[in-house]
């Protein structure tokens, strides 16, 4: 399907994202097709001066959120910004970069009228080192699963990549925030009284999970498109005590909340001894 432009509006999420946000915007101008729009919500960055003088043929409009608003109430504010007559609306972190035919596929895949009930679609997503400006070789995410216990994880995260390992489309249980693709009819079914696609109260991380729940239950498919393919730098270290506590915190409390609204008894006592581990020991 052919466009001069896609009906997508791209909303990135950007604090003092200086390191990446160049690479994320190339990629998006080296797109098949370009997107109708891209929403940059500063929630809070040091400086503004790398938002200034962004000389691309997209069409950027930067909003500023405000300090410590929190990725969940960004997104929120770039979604109530959006085009009217975008038709999809895509979550993209600052440093993932997806590559040239992102987003021509995932609208191809979505106006097909077989996939009407396709909520929100995402890809291989690969591992990127912006210090050494290279690919990692290994899996970043296919995917976000849940253990028999209740633990949440990103498919194959870590793993070297092997040629044809995920190579179907599938149903998958959540999507990564980091590239969420998403319809926008889908979106607007699934938000709250209080207009919030993303729940505010989880403020960062596990809130992609909890919106996938959220499509689910209204009936939305998640799918896995194999040649959906990007780069992530992900942020979140493997040490965990190279991560400050308050998002520790703040991870484990969500995935708590999700636990208590699933009502998964055992993700219940796992989440709840994981919190406890963080509150009092700080582990």
């Amino acid at each position: 399907m052919k466009y001069a432009r896609a009906p997508v509006s791209v909303i990135v999420v950007t604090n003092n994202s200086q390191k990446f946000l160049k690479k994320c915007l190339d990629a998006l101008e080296k797109q098949t097709v370009k997107p109708l729009e891209v929403l940059l919500i500063d929630s809070g960055s040091k400086t503004h001066d790398y938002l200034l003088n962004l000389d691309y043929e997209l069409n950027i409009k930067v909003i500023y959120g405000g300090n410590g608003i929190g990725f969940c109430k960004a997104n929120n504010i770039g979604i109530r910004h959006i085009d009217q007559k975008s038709r999809y609306v895509f979550f993209l972190n600052p440093d993932a970069f997806p590559f040239q035919r992102y987003i021509e596929i995932a609208c191809s895949y979505l106006e097909n009228p077989k996939n009407a009930k396709c909520g929100a679609i995402t890809g291989n997503t690969f591992g990127y080192d912006i210090a050494l400006d290279t690919p990692t070789e290994k899996y970043d995410t296919t995917g976000i699963f849940q253990a028999w216990y209740g633990r949440w994880y990103d498919r194959a995260q870590g793993k070297p990549i092997q040629l044809g390992l995920y190579n179907r489309i599938e149903e998958i249980p959540a999507i990564c925030g980091a590239l969420f693709f998403c319809r926008k009819e889908a979106a607007i079914q699934v938000m709250n009284s209080e207009y919030e696609l993303f729940k505010e109260s989880f403020y960062m991380y596990k809130e992609d999970i909890e919106l996938s729940l959220r499509l689910k239950n209204q009936g939305w498919k998640l799918i896995f498109h194999p040649a959906l393919m990007a780069y992530h730098c992900r942020g979140w270290s493997p040490n965990r005590k190279k991560i400050p506590r308050l998002f520790r915190l703040c991870s484990s409390r969500n995935e708590l909340k999700i636990h208590l609204h699933q009502k998964h008894l055992i993700g219940i006592i796992y989440s709840s001894s994981k919190h406890f581990l963080v509150k009092v020991f700080d582990l």
